[in-house]
């Protein structure tokens, strides 16, 4: 994860562009250099977000952020635009030429911090046909984090990955209750038996558990845990991410 300073327009913005773009990219060195295996650029410190919609600003400041990381490294590079902002995010990644996205509310409908998210996968895969835009994949969270599922109760996670494969996700995220939060093994198991797509850990992956999810998942999502004190609003550890990096190519062989 590149957790990019908070963009023009949000309360705890302070940041001029070339030093977002700045930061981005420094991260971005960091992790690159740590041995991970992709990035994935996200606006997290925008918060509170507004729900399913993001302004032209935060998507031209974000596609110049992309365009340099995307520019400077060869890794497979993703964005997501929060919060449930998909359309926003598919068009950096247009923009950008990165290869996926991570798109929250794709099926179903949750009750998030922001408000009731509902389902997009029609709007937005239509919008990636009509944009030419079919080489960036789209992974979808199900049942995410930060978010009520009282609604949906009746319906479990593996059903809910069944009905993401059905509308066209090309990869599904479990993720915990909140960011840093572990998932349940249980939960990941059941994902991972019953959906046909890769199976994404959106949340709480750590040097200790990473063995346990590794038969499951088809990769990891890490933010947190590569920061200092394990915050995600704090700087790289390059340390710890080395160390994880090394474990996982452990794990590979």
């Amino acid at each position: 994860m590149i957790h990019l300073p908070a963009l023009p327009g949000a309360p705890h913005h302070r940041s001029s562009v070339a030093e977002i773009v700045a930061a981005a990219t420094r991260e971005a060195e960091l992790l690159a250099e740590a041995g991970v295996d992709a990035l994935l650029i996200e606006n997290m410190r925008d918060r509170p977000y507004l729900r399913a919609k993001a302004g032209p600003e935060i998507v031209a400041i974000m596609t110049a952020a992309a365009c340099a990381v995307r520019r400077n490294f060869s890794l497979p590079c993703g964005v997501q635009v929060l919060a449930a902002a998909n359309e926003e995010a598919l068009a950096v990644a247009l923009g950008a030429g990165l290869d996926f996205i991570r798109a929250e509310g794709f099926v179903f409908a949750h009750v998030a911090d922001e408000g009731v998210i509902e389902g997009c996968a029609g709007a937005l895969l239509r919008a990636r046909k009509s944009w030419g835009a079919e080489s960036v994949k789209i992974f979808t969270d199900i049942k995410k984090k930060h978010s009520s599922h009282a609604i949906t109760s009746d319906v479990s996670l593996a059903e809910t990955a069944k009905a993401a494969d059905f509308f066209c996700s090309d990869g599904v995220i479990v993720t915990g209750t909140a960011t840093g939060e572990p998932v349940d093994l249980d939960d990941l198991a059941a994902v991972a038996a019953a959906a046909r797509l890769p199976v994404l850990v959106g949340s709480g992956a750590t040097l200790d558990n990473v063995s346990s999810l590794f038969p499951h998942a088809s990769a990891l999502i890490v933010g947190s845990y590569f920061k200092s004190g394990g915050k995600w609003d704090g700087a790289v550890d390059a340390g710890k991410a080395r160390e994880f990096t090394a474990h996982v190519r452990s794990l590979r062989a």
